[in-house]
């Protein structure tokens, strides 16, 4: 590969797609290449950004609820011929009856979707509070990496995967991107802040999967550089595990 070829690899960098010999020459490359280190960190914010989209589906237990409103009332009563030859005043008793039932076949099932449609609205804005904030994160990381200052490294997670840092002296903010093993329930990736060997607690990095990013929690300020350990599910105050992944702080 020369050196011509390593301009294209950029975004395959971004997606931590290249193997481990590839990546670290590119790595290299980037160190001395500032239109590749600004292409990669534009890559990388457009596919956070696209990683954070969500779409929202209606509930399948709505349409379940409406059907069942719909066949526990009987709109009509059942046929008896008796009624029929019957005539005259049996007839418009029966339509009188008919009417009345269908009126109340009508009220149940708006009551039921009443029902359904409060219970949507409350659905429906703790989605918009959680797509409300999934914004802002992705805004927060997107002003990160956009940084004119930017500057990015990566290294190896213990347990599998990688983890890129992206810090910005001028925004005195720092961001991970990562692919890390997907954790259990009860086990979480926290990040910290390495101030001249004392950890500083820096946010939650979530249980980990494909495309996993945060900003860190606080400023930069001094730290030089930083870890991600493995913590019970809302985080430590201080690390209760060895470091998965331990970087220096670009910049």
């Amino acid at each position: 590969m020369n050196a011509a070829d390593l301009h294209t690899l950029t975004g395959a960098y971004a997606l931590h797609a290249l193997p481990e010999p590839e990546r670290a020459r590119f790595e290299r490359h980037l160190a001395d290449c500032a239109a590749c280190a600004r292409e990669v960190r534009e890559f990388a914010g457009t596919a956070t950004r696209l990683g954070l989209a969500a779409s929202l589906v209606p509930p399948p237990a709505m349409r379940e609820r409406v059907l069942r409103g719909i066949t526990a009332v009987r709109q009509v009563p059942p046929d008896d011929p008796r009624r029929a030859a019957g005539g005259g005043r049996g007839a418009k008793w029966f339509a009188r009856r008919a009417t009345h039932l269908a009126l109340a076949a009508c009220v149940t099932v708006a009551a039921g979707l009443g029902g359904v449609a409060a219970w949507q609205h409350h659905e429906a804005e703790q989605a918009r509070g959680g797509a409300e904030r999934v914004q802002r994160q992705a805004r927060a990381l997107a002003r990160v990496l956009a940084a004119p200052d930017a500057t990015m490294t990566s290294g190896r997670i213990e347990d599998g995967g990688v983890a890129t840092v992206v810090a910005s002296r001028s925004q005195d903010r720092a961001a991970v991107i990562a692919d890390a093993r997907r954790l259990p329930a009860d086990r979480v990736y926290q990040m910290w802040f390495d101030d001249g060997g004392v950890m500083r607690p820096a946010g939650l990095l979530g249980r980990g999967g494909t495309g996993t990013s945060a900003v860190m929690s606080g400023a930069v300020d001094g730290a030089r550089g930083m870890g991600i350990t493995v913590e019970p599910a809302g985080g430590s105050p201080r690390p209760t595990t060895e470091p998965v992944a331990a970087l220096e702080l670009p910049g």
